[in-house]
């Protein structure tokens, strides 16, 4: 009986887990963005993956310099599908790095965003920094180390009380005041 019911178990359990695998292909075909999104596979950012494979979007690296200083950024492409352009800036950043940008810009829904979707965008960010960052591993102090790093400390900041200090950072930048025309 306990080797019917241990058989039982091992099924389900593979079972689940074939539920949530998803071809990281169908996304893109970069070796640099599948390792990005493998991490966050492995970390259970399934809704990252239902909300790409739902929106259909692809995930490339992209010259992104005529947008100012964007990490990346969720588009249209000319056939009107999704894609999540990565600031090709950013093409030898830590795969953990890549994943964040992918988790945020994955969060947007949106044609037109809102300061709401950008919180929850961002906040998606910071949170899987905190959840892929290696401890003693020494990252490039670059733009986006920095970035990730002070999203980090806003979102321990924040949940700490009533005060979302990734809201307040976002609605105060001018970036985002001319976006949502605030």
């Amino acid at each position: 009986m306990k080797k019917i019911l241990l058989s039982l178990f091992v099924l389900i359990a593979l079972s689940a887990t074939q539920a949530f695998a998803y071809n990281l292909r169908d996304f893109s075909s970069d070796a640099k963005i599948i390792s990005a999104m493998q991490l966050l596979e492995q970390a259970g950012e399934y809704d990252v993956f239902s909300n790409m494979k739902k929106n259909a979007i692809k995930v490339k690296f992209y010259n992104l310099s005529g947008y100012g200083s964007v990490y990346a950024t969720n588009s249209y492409d000319s056939t009107g599908r999704r894609v999540i352009l990565i600031n090709s800036t950013y093409a030898n950043a830590p795969a953990e790095q890549i994943a964040c940008l992918i988790a945020h810009e994955s969060m947007h829904v949106l044609r037109k965003p809102t300061l709401q979707e950008e919180t929850i965008a961002t906040q998606k960010e910071a949170a899987t920094w905190m959840k892929l960052k290696k401890q003693g591993v020494s990252y490039p102090q670059n733009k986006l180390t920095k970035r990730l790093d002070n999203l980090a400390e806003l979102q321990v900041a924040s949940s700490g009380g009533g005060q979302n200090y990734i809201q307040t950072k976002i609605a105060n930048s001018s970036f985002y005041k001319a976006q949502f025309g605030m």
